[in-house]
Order: C-alpha cells, then sequence, then structure tokens
C-alpha cells in the first residue's frame, strides 16, 4: 500500500537524555521522508546534549558520552533540520505525547519558532491504543507479523522509525473498507483524518497547560458559532485561573503573563501564551 499524501510526511523517532521536556535533550534523530509522488528520504543523526548521558539512558539505548563527542548539538542542526521539515506533516509512535514536545522545545531552544500546529500530526502508538491498545513491539508482531528482535536492534531511533513505518502501513491495509467488515474501525489513507484520529487530548501547548474548551456566556450557558457547534476557547488548565479563558485573564491580570514567561514552563507553553496575547492585543 502507498501512503495517500499530499504533501511530505515526515516518520522520526528521538532518543534522549530523559523524559523531561525542560532539562533533557536529543541524543538521536531519525526519520523518513516521504514524499507525495512515494519516494524516500531517510536520515539519522547521533547528537551532542551538551551535557552527560545518564548510565540507564546508555545501558537502554548504547548511545554514550564517547558515542556523541565531537557531533554536532541539536542547534547546530536546528536550522537544516527545520527546512527539511519545512510544510512537512509528522507520524511517529507515542510521538503526540513525548517526541513532537521534545523536537518542539530542542527548536525553540535553538531559536527557531517551528509551528507544529500547522501540522498534521499523525501518532501511531493512538491509533494502536485505540484499535488493540498494546506496545510497540506487539504492534508489530500484530500488523507485520514478525517478531521485532527478528527484524530490528531494540531501542534505537533509527530502528524504531522503521518499524514504525511498517506498523503505520500494516494498520492502514488492516483497517481498510476491504479487509475490515467493521465499518466504524475503517481507517482512512488520509493525513488528516489519521490525525485527528490520533489526538487524544484537547491540549493547546503540548504539555497540557492550557487546554480547547466550550466558550459559556455569562449565565454558563455554551455559546453555538454559526455552524451550530460549540465554540472553542482557550482556557487555563492548572492554577489559580484554572477553566478561566486565557484572553480574559490576560485583560485583567497582566501580570500573570510576565510571571508564566519567568517560570519554568516549558518554552512552547511560552511560545502559545505568547500567541495568544499578540492575538487578543490586535483585536483590541
Amino acid at each position: 500500500m502507498k501512503l495517500n499524501i499530499k504533501k511530505p510526511l515526515v516518520i522520526f523517532d528521538l532518543e534522549t537524555t530523559g523524559l523531561d521536556f525542560v532539562k533533557d535533550r536529543v541524543i538521536q534523530l531519525s526519520y523518513i521522508k516521504i514524499m507525495p509522488d512515494g519516494t524516500e528520504k531517510r536520515e539519522n543523526y547521533t547528537i551532542n546534549p551538551l551535557m552527560p548521558i545518564p548510565s540507564f539512558v546508555t545501558e537502554l539505548t548504547g548511545i554514550s558520552d564517547a558515542d556523541v563527542a565531537g557531533k554536532p548539538s541539536f542547534k547546530q542542526l536546528a536550522p537544516q533540520l527545520a527546512e527539511e521539515f519545512k510544510g512537512c506533516d509528522f507520524a511517529g509512535y507515542n510521538s503526540n505525547n513525548f517526541d513532537i514536545p521534545m523536537l518542539c522545545e530542542e527548536f525553540l531552544r535553538a531559536g527557531i519558532d517551528f509551528d507544529f500546529s500547522k501540522c498534521r500530526l499523525i501518532d501511531a502508538m493512538a491509533i494502536f491504543r485505540k484499535q488493540e491498545r498494546r506496545n510497540l513491539a506487539a504492534a508489530y508482531k500484530f500488523y507485520c507479523g514478525r517478531k521485532m528482535e527478528e527484524d530490528f536492534e531494540a531501542h534505537r531511533a533509527d530502528q524504531d522509525t522503521e518499524a514504525t513505518y511498517r506498523v503505520l502501513m500494516g494498520q492502514l491495509d488492516k483497517y481498510s473498507e476491504g479487509n475490515e467488515p467493521e465499518p466504524d474501525r475503517w481507517l482512512v489513507n488520509d493525513m488528516q483524518f489519521l490525525s485527528d484520529f490520533s489526538k487524544q487530548n484537547d491540549n493547546v501547548d503540548f504539555a497540557g497547560r492550557i487546554i480547547w474548551a466550550d466558550k459559556k456566556d455569562a449565565k454558563g450557558n455554551v455559546v453555538n458559532g454559526a455552524d451550530g457547534n460549540p465554540v472553542k476557547v482557550e482556557v487555563f488548565n492548572f492554577g489559580k485561573y484554572k477553566g478561566q479563558e486565557v484572553a480574559h485573564v490576560l485583560r485583567y491580570d497582566p501580570g500573570y503573563f510576565s510571571w508564566m514567561l519567568s517560570s519554568e514552563f516549558t518554552n512552547n507553553t511560552k511560545q502559545v501564551l505568547t500567541r495568544i496575547r499578540l492575538r487578543e492585543s490586535r483585536m483590541m
């Protein structure tokens, strides 16, 4: 099966020094870029995190401090990666929860405002969990008919990227109209459909500090738009203003904006907050 895409799709995976978006860094980035005409480009980068790699990460990934010595930092690679990824959609395994937020943070630390909100984000794990609810190894065996250890080396970004690509293709084949007897389980070979299907939350920022919610009037009634559907607005999902519209808070407590920018929130959260503030200032 050939992917039905109208713009390039980047299937990627990261290995990192840990799971903290603020403190940890990428040590390996691998991707397959699939073009609408079916041509593919593969890249695999070992990246110097400019910090020690924890021993448990080395044990897990096989990547040590010696392996990254002399390798470029993410900041050095960022301009060419941003150019390579321009105009692309993205797919990965658990990518919406981890790889995309981490990649976004790395770009922002490098001074590059790469706007993932303009990209379709397809998460093969979200599709798998909704359809079968297991991990990548089980997904590979289920959709590809082989054990991952027979074909790949565990916990390597380039290996996991290849496996994810095959799993995504297997998912589209298994749940196609021709193979799946239940219509409500059909997957459409379309990146917008897969992106919507992969969505697991209403986060505006990747960390979930700001979320989408139904707009309500002064009496607490949901406000509907011209299409009859509820109007969605950004609301805070933490702290003293939890549940309140971000735009309203920024108007009557502008100091909250300054506090968030100076506090230890992710760069992406600060980026989203700044965009809302700029949008609202233009509307005044």
